[in-house]
């Protein structure tokens, strides 16, 4: 069974007003105490209103399921004995009057510092999945076949509808955040590993990024893991959403791995097209059309999503996945995305909506 794992980030917001705010370190060190989290599970963040949790490497979703409730719930004792609330949700629906301050590490001033606004501006949370990949070879491959994929899991992930206490039009507008640092977006289509690396450090001889890190791109190599990790997702307003699309994306993974053995060829959108369907796909979420990956073309989300389950049915069988994928799939569909439930909320009020955010983000079923 090849292994994942998973990151979720997180908002740390003001009871009262779902405002964020910059209590990351206090909560932090609340963490330290929590018997039910290791060390390393809980991560800093650009911005002290977030916070990062970690899962182990894990070879089954009920094992990803049962980390992810568990760093959740610890988090959120630790957040409260801080006297604040994490809210998994992919855009702070309400921004403070002031920015909030930066994480107090090197890393994150020089990119305040040569980012300012941006910077400012990045009250936004992802989740990203790591898929184990034999070597880097096979980690291209799997990146080229996946690009045409991407906006369909932006569609699937989208919940970040609002912002500054305003619906935004987009379903996911962090996506249209986060692509507006210089490397971003869906990854080109590469030749192989050796292409990849040439390309990472003809970035870094621009200057313009400082690390390896700073390829924001919505699939890339992990240089720290053995893995291909795909950043392409909102953070999911519950967890068993955020299962259902790490069974996804591994099964896509594995999918990618297999059609590179067998010799198929390599799907090749054009750059231009697959831009234009992930916007396509951070407006709508999916509650109208995508961008047909095979012919580009637009269909309703529904075809859309069901093609995926059927190009993912094999391998989904085998891990014994299916199941669950497709039960929280049918789901998602008819109730719509957590973009959907954010937007049906915010009539009633910050404190419906703030509800909502923090009573799921620990929720242990709907």
């Amino acid at each position: 069974m090849i292994t994942v794992g998973v990151e979720e980030e997180f908002l740390l917001l003001e009871p009262d007003t779902g405002l964020p705010v910059p209590r990351a370190e206090k909560v932090r060190a609340m963490a330290g105490l929590q018997p039910a989290l290791s060390a390393g599970e809980v991560q800093p963040e650009l911005l002290q209103v977030q916070v990062e949790i970690a899962t182990p490497v894990c070879r089954t979703l009920d094992e990803v399921g049962g980390h992810l409730l568990r760093l959740r719930h610890a988090l959120s004792c630790a957040a409260e004995e801080a006297g604040c609330r994490i809210a998994a949700c992919g855009a702070a629906p309400f921004a403070p009057a002031a920015p909030s301050p930066v994480t107090d590490i090197p890393r994150y001033r020089a990119l305040h510092a040569r980012a300012l606004r941006l910077a400012d501006e990045q009250l936004i949370n992802g989740m990203h999945v790591h898929v184990a990949v034999p070597d880097r070879a096979a980690g291209v491959a799997v990146l080229n076949r996946l690009r045409p994929w991407l906006p369909v899991l932006v569609a699937l992930s989208a919940n970040s509808p609002l912002w500054e206490g305003t619906d935004t039009g987009f379903a996911s507008w962090r996506t249209l955040v986060f692509g507006r640092w210089p490397v971003s977006g869906p990854p080109p289509l590469f030749a192989d590993a050796a292409d990849y690396g040439r390309r990472a450090r003809g970035l870094l001889a621009t200057g313009v990024i400082r690390d390896l890190g700073q390829l924001y791109w919505q699939a890339r190599l992990s240089e720290r893991y053995p893995t291909v990790e795909v950043r392409a997702m909102d953070v999911q307003l519950r967890a068993d959403d955020a299962v259902m699309l790490t069974g996804i994306v591994r099964a896509l993974a594995v999918t990618a791995l297999r059609e590179a053995k067998a010799g198929l060829p390599v799907p090749a959108p054009p750059p231009e097209i697959l831009a234009a369907a992930g916007w396509h796909a951070a407006r709508n979420g999916l509650a109208d059309t995508l961008l047909d990956p095979r012919d580009h073309r637009p269909r309703g989300a529904g075809d859309v999503v069901g093609d995926l389950a059927e190009h993912l049915m094999p391998v989904l069988e085998e891990t014994g996945d299916a199941r669950e994928v497709l039960s929280l799939l049918r789901r998602l569909l008819r109730e719509g995305t957590a973009a959907d439930r954010q937007r049906r909320l915010l009539p009633l009020g910050p404190q419906a909506l703030l509800r909502m955010l923090t009573g799921q983000t620990t929720a242990s079923s709907p």
